[in-house]
């Protein structure tokens, strides 16, 4: 059977640059790849013809060769591109050659890796936690952190050589940073074991960071703290993680924000609270009291007469402001109505005369152990 012409194998026409030639074999090795057709029987077949044509037609000397005296021109050992008994290659022209020219376009993110790898490395992001108090959440506050961290190397630049020489590429991968290793139709790749993936090489390190690039150093950083913080809040610090190897770009620093517990308010959200005793007779009769607000300022409350334990107050505005603006939250007075103790004989006898004459001044009581009663009598019954 006489063969097709390479042009028609390919689907180009005769004037095709060498890209649309190599794009219609990329195209052609993916629709034809046998792995990828185990149903179609003549798919293997017809894989090798596609790239014994690409052989012939991506080499310039071939291609005129070919143009001029067809099929012709590589019969009898005339050229490298027919097949011969013994020769490399997976049935026409070498395979291995033609195959890793589209490689990369084929599998290359299957393999994990990718032509022209950087030689450079970005440097780690770092975490730095901060601690900071209830009035520097509430106002917001600049802070000057100490951060160990790695910085560029000053006495190479970053470039990890003595002197700050350039690097040179590596021998054994060509700069690639990987290395192939054929294992029958399939082709492995590995990272390179001499410069463990760099793609270049060290062939003088500097002898301050030991060819790094950077050094272990303790970095002052000011640091603004927003009004509006909470526990969690994370700030990003563009740049100022870990330095990068040879000169690669520098991490990110976040700073985890942790407010700390307060003496006298407790935050929920953008609202406080604040726990206020009230002696018994204020909240019997009623009465103002000052309360502390987070500014250092005061506020002045005004107590109902007859108030109970947990009763609450709102002073507005008196909160937290948001973090991304939208006004403050409110404070919340709660009010704890303490008894007295260590009585004189003189204030006991007043309090018993005052509980004789209080048989209608304690409503709650009176509702509860009425219920009590109805309740004993029921088990009863």
């Amino acid at each position: 059977m006489s063969k097709r012409d390479f042009y028609d194998v390919l689907d180009v026409s005769k004037g095709a640059s060498a890209d649309e030639i190599k794009k219609a074999y990329r195209k052609k090795a993916k629709e034809l790849h046998p792995d990828r057709n185990s149903d179609n029987p003549e798919a293997e077949a017809q894989f090798k013809e596609a790239n014994e044509a690409y052989e012939i037609l991506k080499d310039a000397e071939k291609k005129a060769a070919y143009d001029r005296y067809g099929h012709a021109a590589f019969e009898g050992g005339m050229g490298g591109g027919g097949q011969r008994p013994g020769g490399p290659g997976f049935g026409g022209g070498d395979f291995s050659s033609a195959f890793s020219d589209v490689f990369d376009d084929l599998f290359g993110d299957f393999m994990g890796g990718q032509r022209g790898q950087k030689r450079a490395t970005r440097g780690s992001d770092l975490r730095y936690n901060l601690r900071v108090t209830l009035e520097d959440a509430y106002s917001g506050v600049h802070k000057t952190i100490n951060v160990p961290t790695s910085v560029a190397c000053s006495v190479c630049e970053g470039s990890g050589a003595e002197g700050g020489a350039e690097p040179t590429t590596c021998p054994t991968c060509s700069g690639m940073g990987k290395v192939r290793a054929q294992q029958g139709f399939f082709t492995v790749e590995r990272t390179c074991p001499t410069c463990s993936g760099m793609g270049q090489i060290i062939k003088n390190p500097c002898k301050a960071c030991g060819g790094a690039g950077r050094v272990e150093k303790d970095r002052a950083l000011s640091v603004n703290i927003p009004a509006g913080v909470e526990t969690g809040t994370r700030i990003r610090l563009a740049g100022e993680g870990e330095a990068g190897m040879r000169g690669g770009p520098s991490g990110d620093l976040y700073i985890f924000v942790e407010v700390a517990p307060h003496e006298l308010f407790e935050r929920d959200g953008v609202n406080l609270y604040c726990r206020v005793p009230v002696s018994m007779l204020t909240a019997a009769l009623g009465g103002a009291i000052e309360v502390p607000t987070i500014d250092g300022g005061r506020g002045r409350v005004q107590i109902p007469a007859g108030s109970q334990s947990g009763r609450q107050m709102r002073l507005r505005g008196k909160g937290v402001p948001a973090l991304r603006g939208g006004g403050s939250g409110d404070m919340f007075i709660e009010l704890a109505v303490e008894t007295p103790v260590n009585l004189t004989s003189r204030q006991k006898e007043l309090l018993r005369e005052f509980d004789e004459l209080s048989e209608d001044n304690n409503p709650e009581s009176k509702s509860f152990f009425s219920s009590v009663k109805s309740f004993w009598d029921s088990m009863k019954g």
